[in-house]
């Protein structure tokens, strides 16, 4: 089952693009334009977490915040109060992340994931055609067959599956399975992608994408 955010910002733009960003990794998503309708999204559904905006008409961000703590979702709040007080009174209030617009669609995707982990709410299992990801026994089957990996060749896969649908450098590849204090060449990338697409006949998904890096692509 994917994972349910709320999406509580009042620029329909914004919100938009944040909804389009999400549903391209698979999580569902709800929009609220405002506190009060936030509140009543939150009592029809069930969420896993909540991006929410400070300056929100109705109530305010930090004030939703006394209804959302008692029930357990970890919340990050958007915002353009990019001050330190206003931080300090973000992360005090109960939230898990600040972030100050603008950002990058990835740096969200990142921090959705480290808090929902810090949650226990990342999934287990990645799906993709007939190849199952098991995240937490870190192995990959095909139509139900165990696939030999190597550890950089999983990481690689994981980093391409929950990014599907999007576009990754070399050099962000590298920095997520290599970590950043690798020295070697973005050719390392290049040898692990033709070994996936040989081992997981992945030849017409993972597509390369000129002069950037590659997409694994639906």
């Amino acid at each position: 089952m994917n994972r349910k955010i709320l999406i509580v910002e009042d620029d329909a733009n914004i919100s938009k693009i944040i909804k389009l960003n999400l549903n391209l990794v698979h999580f569902d998503t709800v929009e609220a334009y405002g506190g009060h309708e936030a509140l009543e999204a939150i009592r029809g559904h069930k969420f896993d977490l909540i991006l929410l905006d400070v300056m929100i008409p109705g109530i305010d961000g930090f004030e939703l915040m006394e209804s959302i703590r008692p029930l357990g979702i970890p919340v990050i709040f958007l915002t353009a109060k990019n001050s330190v007080v206003d931080k300090v009174r973000g992360l005090k209030a109960g939230a898990e992340d600040y972030i100050v617009k603008p950002f990058e669609a990835l740096e969200l995707l990142a921090r959705i994931e480290t808090v929902l982990r810090r949650f226990g709410r990342e999934e287990t299992l990645l799906e993709f055609k007939d190849l199952q990801v098991f995240l937490d026994r870190r192995e990959a089957r095909v139509r139900g067959r165990p696939v030999d990996l190597t550890v950089k060749e999983f990481e690689l896969l994981v980093a391409l599956l929950k990014n599907k649908n999007i576009a990754l450098s070399r050099e962000q590849l590298l920095d997520k399975v290599w970590g950043i204090a690798f020295y070697g060449e973005t050719r390392t990338v290049d040898m692990h992608i033709k070994s996936l697409r040989k081992k997981l006949d992945l030849y017409e998904h993972i597509k390369t994408v000129y002069k950037i890096g590659y997409r694994l692509e639906d």
